[in-house]
């Protein structure tokens, strides 16, 4: 499988800015079941391997669970302070859970869980993420298993289906659009910024 036209781009800018650890962290955007917008911090985790689908982790305890599964569409906006450099990516997202039914998607979560450091692990055994905190809450449990994630640990994939390219630098500064048609294959154009 070829890789999308915009990996380049995305991929040199991580590069670019890979001394800043925030780097790695960008918005998703969803919608709740009301229609309210929701949006939050998450971290990129990588590329699902032999593909275009970007890689985060959540708990299924979370409120973005209900929210994408009511609406499985989501954009996620990253900013790259040092390249100055914006790219917004629409696509659909879907949750790797402990029930996954196809055993490459379901080791690639045991993968990622494997692959996370002990504290980001140990927050997946902490009390359930926006409920009402109790005096009695332990934030100091035993870690988990680190080979076997605990079934409330997801995988998040975002395969993209539109890209939005901006470079901040530049008079005037240059902005792509891709689109990924019914085929699979994508479109680039050059748009006013």
């Amino acid at each position: 499988m070829s890789l999308a036209p915009w990996r380049s781009s995305l991929a040199r800018a991580l590069h670019r800015n890979r001394s800043l650890v925030y780097a790695r962290y960008l918005q998703l955007a969803t919608v709740r079941p009301d229609g309210r917008p929701a949006n939050r911090t998450i971290v990129f985790r990588g590329f699902l391997e032999d593909s275009d689908q970007l890689e985060f982790i959540t708990d299924d305890r979370s409120e973005k669970i209900v929210q994408i599964q009511h609406q499985p569409c989501g954009e996620i906006c990253w900013y790259f302070p040092i390249t100055r450099e914006q790219f917004r990516i629409a696509g659909l997202l879907s949750l790797i859970a402990a029930d996954e039914p196809n055993e490459t998607l379901r080791k690639a979560r045991q993968t990622m869980w494997q692959n996370l450091s002990d504290a980001a692990r140990l927050q997946f055994v902490w009390p359930p993420s926006g409920e009402v905190r109790s005096p009695n809450a332990n934030f100091s449990p035993n870690p988990p298993d680190a080979i076997e994630p605990p079934c409330n640990f997801c995988l998040l994939l975002l395969d993209p289906t539109q890209v939005d390219h901006l470079e901040l630098r530049g008079d005037p500064q240059n902005r792509y659009k891709y689109d990924k048609a019914e085929d699979g294959e994508w479109h680039k154009i050059e748009v006013n910024p």
